[in-house]
């Protein structure tokens, strides 16, 4: 399986850090926030990994490379000058990404969760992995129920920003700037959305003071 890094986005409430860098390669003990995520793909056994470039883009490419040095192959869509959000940077991403299904990955979340084990269930579009509501979001994303996410409901929870998705969920859209979250809503009424609920450790670095926090949290673990 290979798997999809989303690091386009601007980081506005991460300001100033990301006016001069992009978020992902922000700091977190002392490697940048997506090198986390590669060595923990590649721990799992995965390999080909594609990042999409906006914001500040050219420092992934010069700082990560081709992604050798943790046993990965990097490709990069370039979404420089564009604003495509989150969907519209999957489906420019998909010739890179092939026709099988692939892990994404918000890059900037911290969430070192076992990839290896991670499939998408038998006819479903997207398999989702949610996490127990934050302070920052308190009435969750989705409803969870007997492993089927919906829009509406009770039994609600956050989405990690993290997921497996068919190539197959973006069939019918066209390129240019679109969310995928009411794709995903659209296919939810379809029951075509499963997920999870997961207990791994998982922090949505959006901002400094969450950032400061993750570092307190990892260093008290490690000490």
């Amino acid at each position: 399986m290979k798997a999809m890094i989303l690091a386009a986005g601007r980081g506005e409430r991460m300001r100033p850090l990301t006016d001069t860098t992009p978020k992902p390669l922000i700091p977190l003990q002392g490697k940048p926030l997506i090198v986390h995520h590669l060595e923990n793909l590649a721990a799992a056994g995965i390999t080909e990994v594609v990042i999409n470039q906006g914001h500040l883009g050219e420092q992934l490419a010069a700082t990560l490379g081709n992604g050798s040095r943790w046993g990965l192959s990097i490709r990069y869509s370039d979404e420089r000058g564009q604003v495509l959000e989150t969907g519209g940077g999957i489906h420019k991403a998909l010739s890179l990404l092939g026709a099988e299904p692939f892990l994404l990955l918000n890059g900037d979340v911290y969430c070192p969760y076992p990839w290896h084990t991670l499939a998408l269930p038998a006819g479903q579009l997207a398999h989702l992995l949610l996490v127990p509501n934050p302070d920052h979001n308190p009435n969750g994303d989705f409803a969870l129920h007997a492993g089927v996410v919906a829009a509406r409901g009770e039994n609600r929870f956050t989405y990690s920003g993290c997921a497996v998705l068919d190539p197959q969920l973006f069939a019918a859209c066209q390129p240019g700037r679109f969310a995928l979250g009411p794709l995903l809503k659209q296919h939810m009424n379809r029951g075509r959305i499963s997920g999870q609920l997961i207990d791994e450790p998982w922090c949505d670095v959006g901002t400094v003071a969450r950032l400061q926090q993750l570092e307190k949290q990892l260093n008290a673990h490690l000490g």
